[in-house]
């Protein structure tokens, strides 16, 4: 939807946060946005209201952005404000977020572009007016954490035989070899912890589908998003639902408690996040 063209000295464009119903201008209009040069404000759509900023176009070209996009910190405090904006508009009415960087040449191109849009913007903010998306995630042990019986190494011969008292040479080699029959039962150990892993996992997983299935029921709309391995998420435990659902605002306290009780008949550790702006959930605009 960004509509970028090439940069002419000192010229402006028009950034969108996104697109609402019934918005007070008010609501938005203090914020400093991405650019504290100019205000954020209202753009009417007929019966639509768009949220924009004037920004200088030179910042984003295509180059401009690409450049901005390799520098983590820079990124991060484009996207924070972004987010304030389009939580500010979401607080004050129905909201339909765009994606950052949504650039127009000017109020015109937006208004024009945008009102193509006006059917999906509105068929979105219907689907989530006094909604809001809460993600849920469950995670199960690590190996590591769960693991209360690691596997003792070998026994040798001298240690099988504790009446050896002197190190004699033939006693000094005997530490170095197993004693008979320890392979099978160092075997039979380390196969028994695997099986005992494994049935930790599917434990988790089937508490995952549990939690699941209870959430939804509560959920207008539901994603099953991919979990996140421990060692992308830096979390010890490792990650076996990662879901976010679409929860009418009067049913949020139901969702609450509910996250609760399955804790606490689960014993597994289950996150709740939430409200957020339903991103997830406003389709492809």
């Amino acid at each position: 939807m960004t509509d970028r063209g090439p940069a002419v000295p000192e010229a402006q464009a028009t950034y969108v946060f996104a697109v609402c119903r019934d918005v007070d201008p008010a609501a938005v209009r203090d914020l400093p946005g991405v650019d504290d040069a100019e205000p954020v404000r209202a753009l009417p759509l007929g019966t639509l209201t768009a949220v924009v900023q004037s920004v200088p176009a030179a910042d984003f070209t295509d180059e401009a952005w690409q450049s901005r996009l390799s520098d983590q910190r820079e990124l991060e405090r484009y996207a924070r404000a972004h987010h304030e904006v389009v939580s500010a508009a979401a607080a004050a009415a129905p909201t339909v977020p765009l994606p950052l960087a949504t650039l127009y040449l000017n109020d015109e191109r937006a208004r024009l572009a945008l009102a193509e849009q006006a059917d999906r913007f509105h068929t979105a903010l219907r689907r989530t007016a006094r909604h809001a998306e809460w993600g849920v995630k469950v995670y199960a042990p690590t190996e590591a954490q769960a693991a209360s019986d690691p596997v003792a190494p070998l026994p040798t011969e001298a240690q099988a035989a504790p009446d050896a008292v002197a190190p004699s040479p033939t006693a000094v080699s005997a530490r170095t070899r197993p004693a008979p029959g320890a392979g099978l039962a160092y075997l039979e150990r380390k196969r028994g912890m695997q099986q005992r892993r494994e049935r930790r996992h599917d434990d988790a997983l089937r508490t995952a589908e549990v939690v699941d299935a209870e959430v939804s029921r509560l959920a207008t709309a539901f994603r099953r998003l991919r979990p996140h391995g421990a060692q992308h998420s830096g979390d010890r435990d490792v990650q076996v639902l990662n879901a976010t659902y679409l929860i009418a605002d009067h049913r949020a306290p139901e969702l609450v408690q509910l996250t609760r009780t399955l804790r606490e008949r689960t014993g597994a550790r289950i996150e709740l996040s939430g409200p957020w702006v339903p991103y997830s959930f406003v389709g492809e605009v």
